[in-house]
């Protein structure tokens, strides 16, 4: 039996919206007002996803504006809620919850709302910067979240080693015999996608997985199922990862050869000139959108609006593209990207591929209570 390495214990992530739209045609309105970002303290306190401020992105930050950015890493939305929750709100300035949090954080009180008036929303994708005023418009007080980065989990591989048996690789290839002991996912992403799996397959009917969003009720049958087709099939799993250095380590240093990834993480080791390759799988890649918020206890206000005015330029939205992999509802951001960033977009999403995204439904946090307990149980089996 293959020995399952478990990276870490810590869960959840992610969402964007569906169709061509969602990716292709990405811009709001509003003047960009900022204050004299030097009236407070100087530095700003941000909690994100763990690679997505690359060291020259907050070097030229910091030379530019003076501001010193003190940057935590994180690798779940349950960090962020957890640390918020602990800390009531107060020591970070920026937070980064995914999209389909708003559920989750509206009943919190934790965030405060942005004054769109000091906030250059016309240069960000429009379907994206709809969001914040959709789904995370508490108590009618206004966007609580901004778009930052997005992207999609879906299927990388070791060119050297493995290559998908038709033209785009599935789901069902990180649980199968063929690649026992030589593949990785992150428990409850790669047992959804298992759901999908299962669907083309004829063992759950078509659109399982989106109904087990409706109710518990309707989740927990759907769930059992894929929980059982997980378990009978967990020891030809290699490893299972929470954050972006282990996607990397995996894939280089751990012996697997096929893993469910983020893209980030993959196309990165690519540019770098490593045999990995990262597509869109069958089922659809499943796509986010992790966006900006600002806590209660937020102290740097100032430097805040001077953050999001730098991370919505497209200069500099288009480095940090080229460097962590992933992409940015900033028009015109890839222009400033290198060839690298734009051939492996291209290769991992041909053909229909990003009018098939799978957008992470809205969460409630019910659903996620539910979905803990049967990842759980399997990694526990």
């Amino acid at each position: 039996m293959t020995k399952l390495t478990q990276k870490s214990t810590s869960l959840s992530r992610r969402t964007m919206l569906k169709g061509a739209t969602a990716v292709g045609a990405f811009a709001l309105a509003g003047p960009a007002y900022i204050k004299n970002a030097m009236s407070s303290s100087g530095e700003i306190n941000i909690l994100m996803w763990s690679d997505y401020l690359p060291k020259p992105f907050i070097a030229d930050f910091e030379k530019e504006t003076g501001i010193k950015i003190n940057y935590t890493g994180i690798g779940s939305n349950e960090e962020i809620i957890n640390k918020m929750k602990a800390n009531k709100g107060e020591g970070f300035d920026i937070v980064s919850p995914t999209n389909n949090q708003g559920l989750e954080w509206g009943p919190l009180q934790l965030l405060q709302p942005f004054d769109l008036n000091r906030v250059g929303i016309d240069k960000v994708n429009p379907a994206m910067s709809a969001i914040g005023n959709k789904d995370w418009n508490f108590d009618g007080k206004g966007s609580h979240w901004l778009p930052h980065i997005w992207g999609t989990e879906g299927i990388a591989w070791r060119t050297d080693k493995w290559a998908p048996s038709g033209d785009a690789p599935s789901y069902g290839d990180v649980w199968s015999e063929e690649n026992a002991g030589k593949t990785m996912g992150r428990p409850h992403s790669m047992m959804l996608c298992a759901g999908l799996y299962m669907e083309t397959i004829g063992e759950l009917d078509p659109g399982s997985m989106w109904k087990a969003y409706e109710s518990e009720a309707t989740m927990r049958p759907i769930w059992e199922k894929v929980t059982a087709w997980c378990i009978a099939r967990k020891k030809n799993l290699k490893l299972l990862w929470n954050d972006a250095d282990t996607q990397k380590n995996g894939l280089l240093n751990e012996g697997v050869i096929v893993g469910q990834t983020w893209d980030g993480p993959p196309m990165a080791l690519k540019s770098a000139g490593e045999p990995i390759m990262y597509q869109a799988p069958k089922e659809g890649s499943m796509a986010w959108v992790d966006g900006m918020a600002m806590p209660t206890g937020a102290k740097n206000i100032d430097q805040i609006y001077e953050f999001i005015k730098f991370s919505y330029a497209a200069k500099n939205a288009g480095k940090a593209i080229d460097s962590h992999g992933y992409n940015s509802p900033v028009s015109g951001a890839d222009g400033f990207a290198g060839d690298a960033y734009k051939k492996n977009f291209s290769d991992a999403y041909p053909g229909a591929s990003l009018t098939n995204l799978n957008p992470w439904p809205p969460q409630a946090p019910w659903y996620a209570e539910i979905r803990t307990e049967y990842v759980n149980k399997f990694k526990s089996s």
